[in-house]
């Protein structure tokens, strides 16, 4: 069985706060720590009431001073935000405070929405290289300093913090391969391109100080409970969510609300059903299965699985029975 990891976006249910999301989180990387989970990683998005991870560096920081361990990482950091020095010395920092434990993924996209973009005062009219140059650039601050270099990074210089880009489209895949470096696919909210876009960053992969081969990890929504048919209530929030954020209502995380799919108009059914397809939602036995057959069918050498779910001890659960399902599928393959 592959590698399992963990995407979270600290989310804030309805009727809590961001200071109640951000312990939540802590106790579930505790959790995960002990369930043998690969690596936790906090994904940066800004201008959303239900995510509250947007100080990505920072909530990373307070998880891991809570555990000893885990990998902890960002997937990711949206590099069109901020300046390449800043985040250097932001990941150098935490790469200094807990050797060995820090990674970085990258991203090409604000995670927001224009009128927030504008906020975090970024030049919005970036070239087409911009990424590219930014990564690269990004990169060159983790490698020890060169005689005569004018700008350094300060922790950061030669401490080689491990770096993967993420995509939900053939660009990312692309600069992946060219760098080689590591590849993470949002398969769990845009899954379109992800056969394609594995296929391009497989094929034009070229080893690097790095990666030697090429390294995929793809996102997986699981929702897991005792029955099926709680599995599925419990994913009515994060289908509540989706129609909200793609209709211009971004809100905090809503309660399950049983027959919600059902109420849906057909147009907003396609969509949920097409974002979310990369879903694996049930008791144990169907998890167990669902999981083996998208690692199978799509060869990812690692999962990073997310689940935003309303009730904290519901979310425990649900992690805690997909780590026992791989350890039974690990015990199957051995």
């Amino acid at each position: 069985m592959i590698p399992l990891s963990i995407l979270d976006l600290a989310p804030v249910p309805e009727g809590s706060d961001a200071g109640a999301a951000l312990r939540n989180s802590v106790d579930l990387a505790r959790h995960a720590e002990q369930w043998g989970y690969n690596r936790y990683w906090f994904a940066e998005h800004h201008n959303m009431p239900g995510v509250a991870s947007a100080a990505t560096a920072v909530v990373i920081g307070h998880v891991a001073a809570a555990t000893n361990t885990l990998k902890l990482g960002a997937g990711g950091i949206m590099l069109p935000n901020h300046a390449p020095l800043v985040v250097a010395e932001q990941f150098g920092t935490l790469a200094s405070l807990f050797p060995g434990r820090i990674e970085l993924g990258l991203g090409r996209a604000p995670g927001t929405d224009m009128p927030a973009a504008r906020a975090l005062r970024r030049n919005l009219a970036t070239e087409a290289d911009g990424f590219p140059r930014d990564v690269v650039e990004l990169m060159g601050y983790f490698k020890p300093v060169q005689p005569g270099q004018p700008v350094q990074a300060v922790p950061g210089a030669g401490l080689e913090v491990p770096v993967w880009i993420l995509g939900s489209s053939l660009f990312g895949a692309q600069l992946a391969a060219m760098l080689g470096l590591p590849y993470s696919f949002a398969s769990h909210f845009a899954p379109a391109a992800m056969e394609q876009a594995v296929e391009v960053y497989r094929s034009r992969f070229e080893p690097s100080e790095q990666l030697d081969r090429p390294y995929v990890m793809l996102g997986l929504n699981v929702f897991a409970a005792e029955t099926d048919e709680e599995a599925r209530l419990l994913f009515t929030s994060v289908q509540q969510s989706f129609v909200n954020l793609r209709t211009g209502r971004p809100g905090k995380l809503p309660p399950p609300k049983a027959g919600y799919y059902e109420t849906l108009e057909p147009m907003a059914k396609a969509m949920v059903d097409q974002a979310l397809s990369c879903s694996v939602i049930g008791s144990p036995e169907t998890v167990k299965a669902g999981v083996k057959e998208f690692a199978e069918r799509t060869g990812a050498d690692e999962l990073i699985v997310t689940a935003n779910i309303y009730d904290h001890k519901a979310r425990l659960r649900s992690f805690e029975i997909l780590s026992e399902a791989a350890r039974e599928l690990n015990a199957t393959l051995s």
